[in-house]
């Protein structure tokens, strides 16, 4: 039987704070704060940044991608978040987009798959926007999230019982080319929500030969928060199980992917034996029963997600915001707009564009990026092997602020980044101050998009500052 072997999350490090919203616009201010997509950061940019760590030494054999805001459409965005992972030609990727129901379907596919005898990564991201102003706008958050399924390595979770309720009706829905979703009025989808949820819990349940007293865990996830409130009232849940954190304070609503998001953070602190129950509102409702093992606590990511939220210190403005996301058309730098970049370049440089690999020379090990046929230390000819330097830290050399070149968000900043173990190169950076920049500051490689141009991104990868507490000290 197949289950779940790691799970892993990506909150990005900016945050609007909802009394900014309420100040511009003149509305009453809620409290908290949602996190925010960085300018140079997407769908796609953002389900690299959830799955790298997840993929560090483990091999899938299909990699599916569910995202409500897909970067492009007729191409797949599947492919980037591959090549942005470096992952074997030999591994198949795949889309599935369109709602947030897509998440469970994906996930359930993915254990399907598992169970037949194939390892699958799940990735998953959102990008929450909604007109200026609306609930939507301030209750939404960006977010990913990626998890592992095998059958041949003890899981974390394993898949007890599952159960679904489908019903066609009118809650959310944006046409192709919208910017933000239209939604009904909340006290219908409520009306149709609650009951559709207490039905999946108890197929579910019964699927998994538990009652809902056996419960020690529940994550109720959807963009409905009406009826997500209402439905983790479940009648016969233990006083002293846990209800997982929305987190609405300090991401926000994630749409699908929220349902991960929350069930990572359960995992962060689940018992082995316990029973989670997850529920999914989006389009009906689905629900999934797990019981974790022995190997819960052993797996766990080294910053749990409690700690990747409380990473999110950059504070944006309102009128930046709304620039970010491309309601606020701003004046440019004074330089030449960007072009988009050539197709037949990006194909043949793909491992050092999509996944910073550079080259080391089997004589002197220099190391070399961008990647070289001749060594420029020992001159060796073809004597060279791929280095993948995405996963590297490095200190800065020098650094420069630059007002005048192009940049989506100005300042331009850029740094010559001298990395562990060999390698110098020229780095934009990302998620930091220009007057934070300091010599010798430590940085790591973070998967964005350089700019925009006749509609192709530009993804490369820039640097941004490492928080872990030993490098900072």
């Amino acid at each position: 039987m197949s289950g779940i072997i790691a799970l892993d999350v990506y909150v990005p490090r900016h945050r609007l704070h909802r009394s900014a919203i309420a100040s511009a616009l003149g509305t009453r201010a809620t409290r908290g704060a949602r996190a925010v997509a960085s300018y140079d950061e997407d769908t796609t940019t953002l389900a690299v940044e959830a799955a790298r760590d997840l993929l560090a030494d483990r091999a899938p054999s299909a990699l599916l991608f569910v995202t409500g805001d897909p970067v492009y459409l007729d191409k797949s965005n599947a492919t980037v978040v591959h090549a942005g992972l470096g992952l074997s030609s030999t591994i198949t990727a795949h889309d599935m987009h369109g709602s947030g129901r897509a998440v469970v379907g994906a996930l359930r596919a993915a254990l399907d798959a598992g169970s037949a005898g194939r390892d699958v990564v799940l990735v998953t991201s959102d990008i929450r926007t909604g007109r200026p102003g609306s609930t939507d706008e301030t209750a939404g958050g960006d977010a990913a999230a990626a998890v592992y399924v095998s059958a041949d390595e003890e899981p974390v979770a394993r898949l007890l019982g599952a159960g679904s309720a489908t019903e066609e009706f009118l809650d959310r829905w944006r046409e192709p080319g919208q910017r933000w979703s239209q939604v009904w009025e909340e006290r219908f989808g409520e009306s149709i929500y609650v009951p559709l949820g207490r039905s999946a819990v108890d197929r579910a349940l019964a699927d998994a030969g538990l009652t809902i007293d056996d419960v020690d865990h529940l994550v109720v996830a959807g963009p409905h928060e009406r009826a997500v409130r209402s439905l983790k009232r479940l009648h016969g849940l233990r006083s002293d199980a846990d209800v997982a954190d929305r987190m609405t304070g300090t991401v926000g609503n994630a749409g699908g992917t929220g349902l991960l998001l929350e069930l990572a953070d359960v995992l962060d602190r689940a018992a082995a034996d316990a029973v989670v129950l997850v529920v999914a509102l989006a389009d009906g409702a689905d629900a999934l029963v797990l019981r974790t093992t022995d190997r819960v606590a052993a797996a766990r990511p080294v910053a749990p997600v409690a700690e990747r939220v409380g990473r999110g210190t950059l504070a944006v403005d309102y009128p930046t915001f709304l620039s970010w996301r491309g309601m606020l058309d701003r004046e440019p730098p004074r330089r030449p707009s960007p072009v988009k970049p050539s197709a037949p370049s990006s194909a043949r440089t793909s491992a050092w564009k999509f996944s910073f690999t550079g080259s080391r020379c089997l004589e002197c090990e220099a190391v070399h990026l961008p990647p070289s046929r001749v060594c420029q230390q020992c001159h060796a000819v073809d004597r060279m092997d791929e280095l993948r330097l995405a996963d590297r830290r490095a200190s800065v050399a020098t650094f420069t602020v630059d007002h005048l070149a192009f940049s989506p968000s100005p300042p331009f900043l850029a740094a010559v980044l001298d990395f562990d173990g060999g390698g110098r190169f020229p780095a934009e950076l990302t998620d930091v101050d220009a007057d934070a920049i300091t010599i010798g500051a430590r940085f790591e490689m973070t998967f964005r998009c350089l700019y925009e141009a006749d509609g192709v991104r530009n993804y490369f990868w820039k640097g941004r500052p490492v928080l872990d507490a030993e490098e900072v000290a």
